[in-house]
């Protein structure tokens, strides 16, 4: 994608703005009569050096706990709980399913698969693991192994900048 340093100025207005990449997606066709995909989009934010800014989220009331789940108390057939009904722990404390932080894994796979530009697995601080990949049409697909998992908000973010991190390794 070729643009003058007029529009790469006009790109930049709109990330200081705040717009988000599919808005400025949307903003080059309509406003340059050009047709890129979200990947192309990215691409050129990270050549110009431009980090998109979130929209500071709303606060949130305090959580209450739930009470404990019968599950969470028994114990298995093996005599020892499951990671995932174990009661949350406090941060940096031992246990956490997938290490010390409870950060998010992730790894690219060598050969992509059929009908993705990149595909790879993800595993979130809570234990659980999913398929992930990019189409070619720059969309990014996540697939999880539990039917109807959804990470963290911060699990997201995370698993977000180190896959920005990975691509920009392979020069995607």
């Amino acid at each position: 994608m070729n643009l003058n340093d007029t529009q790469k100025q006009q790109v930049s207005k709109w990330i200081a703005e705040g717009a988000k990449l599919s808005d400025i997606q949307k903003r080059i066709g309509a406003e340059f009569g050009l047709s890129v995909t979200y990947m192309e989009v990215r691409l050129l934010v990270d050549d110009l050096k431009l980090v998109p800014h979130d929209p500071a989220p709303p606060p949130t009331p305090p959580k209450t706990e739930p009470p404990p789940s019968p599950a969470a108390a028994s114990p298995t057939s093996s005599g020892k709980d499951e990671p995932a009904a174990l009661p949350p722990m406090p941060p940096g404390g031992a246990g956490f399913p997938s290490g010390p932080g409870g950060k998010v894994s992730l790894s690219v796979d060598a050969l992509a698969k059929p009908g993705t530009l990149v595909s790879g697995s993800v595993t979130f601080s809570d234990g659980q693991t999913a398929a992930w990949y990019l189409d070619q049409m720059g969309r990014l697909g996540l697939a999880a192994k539990q039917q109807g998992y959804r990470p963290s908000a911060a699990d997201v973010q995370e698993f977000q900048q180190g896959l920005e991190a990975e691509l920009s390794k392979l020069g995607l």
